[in-house]
């Protein structure tokens, strides 16, 4: 990523869609939308991983991956010459997209639903798939790739879990996400960015019918804060070195 090109934004959805609508669709859409009206849109790309998804990690996988490995940062483009079979080329074929859309991007906006504390197989397959060995460092100056996008992570969670709820403790997504893209990738705390929708099974479910205006509450809160996000210029300051 280029911090010279055009405005870029991958956006990425992983929540099922369903006959109530997806709240984490309709927030990265309201993103999406402010971003496209106030950037360029030529700069939008946009990857559904349940109506697209991405195969799960196997053997031909690992395998390359850990030839690759052994050599130490190996730069993308050399990576199909270390493919020991057809099994490989196919499954680095089925990779080096994902993680070419992922490095033009400025700013990505990823929609995830908390599933049984987490996040979506749907995303994890696409996490497993893009964290190849070295794709995200410089070959040369051996600098995270990605110190300079923006994350954008938009939640939707049927119950509440911030501090002083009942299940405050049993998020696994948020701190999940943080470690990955800081840990893996190399994205700064300082440009990750978490926006979150609670209750949002309140107007569905009968016993929780009490907490509706709380829904409401945090829905418009989760709102306001994504037409902001999206109208910032989403050029990150690059973290400075220790």
């Amino acid at each position: 990523m280029d911090g010279d090109d055009m405005l870029s934004l991958l956006h990425i959805d992983s929540g099922a869609p369903h006959s109530d609508g997806s709240v984490s669709r309709r927030l990265t859409s309201l993103f999406a939308e402010v971003w496209r009206r106030e950037h360029a849109a030529a700069g939008y790309r946009y990857r559904d991983l349940v109506a697209d998804p991405v195969p799960p990690v196997g053997p031909p996988y690992v395998d390359l991956g850990r030839r690759v490995e052994r050599r130490g940062t190996v730069p993308l483009g050399e990576v199909e010459a270390l493919a020991a079979n057809a099994a490989e080329r196919r499954d680095w074929a089925r990779t080096l997209p994902l993680i070419e859309e992922l490095h033009a991007a400025h700013t990505v906006l990823i929609g995830a639903p908390m599933y049984n504390f987490s996040v979506p197989a749907a995303l994890k397959a696409w996490i497993d798939r893009i964290t190849f060995p070295g794709a995200h460092v410089d070959p040369d100056s051996g600098e995270p790739l990605l110190r300079r996008t923006r994350v954008v992570v938009v939640t939707a969670r049927g119950g509440a879990y911030g501090p002083g709820s009942p299940r405050h403790g049993c998020d696994f997504q948020e701190p999940y996400l943080r470690a990955y893209f800081r840990e893996h990738l190399g994205v700064p705390e300082e440009n990750q960015w978490y926006v979150h929708a609670e209750m949002t099974l309140a107007e569905h479910l009968p016993h929780l019918a009490r907490f509706t205006e709380m829904a409401a509450r945090s829905l418009a809160d989760a709102r306001e804060r994504i037409a902001s996000l999206a109208a910032r210029d989403g050029r990150p300051v690059e973290a400075p070195q220790p």
